[in-house]
């Protein structure tokens, strides 16, 4: 019941970040935005204090340590990929252009519009 408290809590501080961007309409723009990210981060802080929030902190961290473990590809590997993407993007058009165009001709000729 406690952590349901603390994320309402933690949802209300985001809300009133975000109203107080609305409120403080005639302030700079900067000071509305800090206001939102502080909301941001005092709803996050009284977030990370609850059972599910300190399970998506550890779950992030996992993830972060996660993604150092991937093996990315070079670019030219990148560039490699992308050039066989773009050139099976250009032959399916074709294809599906012929196709197209096919069943125009024979739909044409089966209703007697042929030219």
């Amino acid at each position: 019941m406690a952590d349901k408290i603390k994320f309402v809590f933690a949802v209300a501080l985001l809300i009133a970040g975000i109203a107080g961007y609305y409120q403080l309409a005639e302030q700079a723009l900067v000071v509305r935005v800090l206001l939102v990210l502080a909301g941001m981060g005092a709803g996050a802080l009284v977030a990370w204090f609850t059972e599910p929030g300190k399970q998506f902190f550890a779950f992030a961290q996992e993830s972060m340590v996660e993604t150092r473990r991937v093996i990315w590809p070079t670019g030219r590997e990148t560039w490699q990929t992308t050039l066989v993407v773009f050139g099976l993007v250009v032959v399916m058009g074709l294809f599906l252009w012929l196709v197209d165009w096919g069943f125009l001709v024979i739909v044409q000729r089966l209703m007697g519009r042929a030219d």
